[in-house]
């Protein structure tokens, strides 16, 4: 069967008959040139404000600025608070995100692509162009003429344009009144306009881009409503942005809801800001109420009752969290709330979250695409601190804080104004997470947690690593997922971090999980199994057991199942076994931060220094040959290398250890303490450290438990019996 033949199988395999009959229509459409006619390229001129008002006397750019002072409706903020405002936000003027630090760099051309590093990107930026690598999209072609990838990664083009920077002048200003803020704005909206005719260019193509371009343009709009920069010609002008804006989102809408992910719900909470804040254009009722009813059908249909949405993805968990919280937010101030069960479906999203924090960083793991995408960057919190929106969206579900009070409220100050940063303040308490519909699983000890995700896939992949693990001790992410860095580049680096041999998991024969046929596609979807999960009498042994089908499709086939045992508060076992009636290649690999190390290749073991102190690391096989060895920042591949942040590499340490054999075991051992590691014949695993002995029975059998009984003497006693 050739490729394309293939890959059309798997496309109405998993997707359906209707998705794939839905994109090759609109993919004639695109070609023919159908788009280009239905929204043409043009000018501003083309497109007066008077033709988009239902009332043609608020064309008047004093009689527009004069509505938008008084008779607007309600946006999260009202100028005249700037005051009451500022006096709170001197609580948190220190931290990453510091804004008159940010404005400062902003205002000398220094922007922070993606949430990383300052990068010279001029100001204003050059709107077409990626300043990472130099490549340039065209800015007078018609947007459905442009390939997302033709000119390099398209999200380093798109990144200015969103218009990120927009808060950070927001915040400045709030805080010192300095009207540079305000003016820095106002001539970046100006240029942006000059630079990007209506339907030219990269920055008109996608309509979820629009929706945050349009989102920071209202928070700036209102944010500097009362400054002296902001004339009525400034205001009148940005109002006919946003309304061609609205445009060209209800135009494409089809296309983002095909995708059935978090561009759907953007552009519907693009519709419904612009039809909700602007009712004086003709179009507003329309672009309300269609933004409404596709937000309270995606909420039902991509939300999982336990709280996991449909991409397999922290970082889009969170960017699906801030748009319903922008939503419901101006819902609720415009007396038009959205129903009580799409509020719990936030809340329980919400609650995902918070339960595979770590609670000294707010840091969840990078699992999933991870693009660096943080639409509302309200606080000085750094970008992996997921606090900021785990708090405002619980506030918006209960009327409460879930976090003591800290930098993250400057988020709640600003979407849900200065009583909520007074509201009672509740600790849900933080447990081992079962989120079986999305596949999300964690263990916690006294100083850290594990994570771990198994599930049937029923959504498209974005990655083959189901069981990878996560572990987290002490505030620090030790076991690391690579994360992503960058979707569109020259190999090796082209979806590199995709792919299973580079994730906390296990690899046969080289091959992925599931087949990669094409940039984003993944097939068969590859499904994983919980088998169990017990925990001790007194508490002291925990364990969790699941298995994925992923190299069933091999010949001779493998069956691979993974258990994590917590021994203690401090010790994890993870034991891996992987069976076969003939010989393959298995390679189990971990990946840990840049830290200062040692490296014991004939135990190995590794030893890590980190600022809470000394980590080992150790791993085994029951194998009689294995291959070891530990790779930093490889010259000639991904291994050794992470993306902690989008386009942004990161030295790491990649340990693997290597068999060729028919059935294995594979044993990791986590602690801050070296614990000694004996596998008898007879199938039994002896962990031995300064303060306690745990004899682990393992099986051989493929009906039962991985591990079938732990016993544990020493400083505490415990028996756990697995069946």
């Amino acid at each position: 069967m050739g490729h394309t033949v293939l890959t059309s199988w798997y496309l109405l395999r998993s997707l359906g008959v209707r998705w794939a009959m839905f994109r090759s229509v609109y993919d004639v459409k695109r070609r023919t040139g159908f788009l280009e006619r239905r929204l043409p390229a043009s000018c501003w001129e083309a497109y007066p404000l008077t033709g988009h008002l239902t009332d043609r006397r608020l064309g008047d750019p004093e009689s527009y600025l004069a509505y938008r002072r008084g008779d607007s409706p309600r946006f999260f903020f009202r100028p005249e608070e700037r005051s009451t405002f500022a006096a709170i936000l001197t609580r948190w003027n220190v931290g990453e995100g510091e804004p008159v630090r940010l404005a400062g760099e902003i205002r000398h051309g220094m922007h922070r692509y993606f949430g990383g590093a300052p990068i010279a990107a001029g100001f204003p930026p050059d709107w077409h162009s990626n300043p990472l690598t130099g490549q340039r999209a065209p800015s007078e072609r018609h947007w459905s003429r442009i390939d997302d990838f033709a000119h390099g990664d398209i999200k380093a083009i798109w990144e200015a344009s969103r218009f990120g920077f927009a808060y950070a002048l927001a915040r400045a200003y709030w805080r010192t009144g300095d009207d540079r803020w305000a003016e820095l704005f106002w001539q970046s909206v100006e240029n942006w306009r000059v630079r990007n005719p209506p339907q030219c260019g990269p920055n008109w193509k996608c309509g979820q881009e629009i929706t945050f371009r349009v989102m920071a343009w209202c928070f700036g709009l209102h944010a500097f409503l009362n400054s002296p920069a902001t004339s009525a010609e400034r205001v009148l002008s940005l109002a006919q942005m946003i309304a061609v804006s609205g445009e060209r989102i209800e135009a494409n809408l089809g296309y983002a809801v095909s995708q059935r992910n978090n561009h759907s719900v953007s552009e519907a909470v693009g519709l419904w800001t612009i039809g909700l804040l602007f009712p004086e254009l003709h179009r507003a009722p329309t672009w309300h109420a269609r933004g409404r009813r596709l937000l309270q059908a995606l909420g039902k249909t991509l939300i999982a009752e336990d709280g996991s949405f449909v991409q397999h993805s922290m970082n889009y968990q969170r960017l699906m969290l801030h748009d319903y919280i922008w939503a419901l937010r101006l819902g609720d101030l415009n007396e038009q709330p959205f129903p009580e069960e799409l509020l719990e479906k936030v809340g329980s999203a919400s609650a995902m979250l918070y339960q595979v924090q770590d609670e000294q960083t707010g840091g969840v793991p990078n699992y999933g695409h991870s693009d660096g995408s943080l639409i509302l960057p309200l606080s000085n919190c750094a970008p992996h601190d997921f606090r900021p929106v785990v708090q405002s969206a619980n506030y918006l579900w209960t009327g409460t804080g879930c976090y003591k009070r800290g930098p993250w409220d400057e988020e709640l100050l600003w979407l849900f104004g200065s009583r909520a940063i007074g509201a009672e303040v509740r600790l849900p308490p933080r447990v081992d997470l079962s989120a079986a519909t999305g596949g999300y699983y964690t263990l916690r000890s006294a100083d850290g947690l594990v994570f771990t995700r198994c599930a049937t896939l029923r959504t498209r992949p974005g990655q083959a690593d189901m069981l990878h693990l996560d572990l987290w001790w002490r505030g620090q992410n030790l076991a690391i997922d690579p994360g992503t860095y960058t979707y569109n580049s020259s190999p090796p680096w082209d979806g590199a971090f995709a792919q299973t041999v580079y994730h906390n998991t296990v690899t046969v024969d080289g091959r992925d999980q599931m087949e990669r046929i094409a940039r984003f596609l993944w097939a068969p979807w590859v499904r994983g199994v919980v088998q169990r999960r017990v925990q001790s009498l007194f508490g002291r042994l925990a364990y969790w057991e699941g298995a994925h089908n992923g190299y069933q499709r091999l010949r001779p086939p493998v069956r691979y199942q993974r258990g994590i045992l917590r021994v203690g508060d401090e010790c994890w076992l993870v034991a891996d076994k992987l069976d076969s009636s003939a010989e393959h290649r298995y390679d189990l690999h971990w990946l840990f931060p840049d830290l200062p190390y040692v490296w014991d290749e004939k135990l190995t073991r590794l030893l890590l220094y980190t600022r809470e102190g000394e980590y080992v690391v150790q791993v085994m096989t029951s194998a009689e040959s294995a291959r070891a060895s530990l790779v930093r920042a490889d010259e000639g591949s991904p291994r050794g290398w992470r993306a902690s942040t989008y386009h942004c590499l990161e030295p790491a340490l990649s340990l693997e250890l290597a068999v060729d054999a028919d059935i294995t075991f594979f044993f990791s051992v986590f602690g801050p303490s070296p614990v000694g590691l004996d596998f008898e014949e007879g199938q039994r695993l002896h962990l031995d450290s300064e303060a306690w002995r745990a004899t682990v029975d393992i099986s051989s059998s493929n009906a039962g438990a991985l591990m079938t009984s732990v016993c544990l003497v020493g400083s505490s006693d415990d028996q756990l019996n697995i069946v």
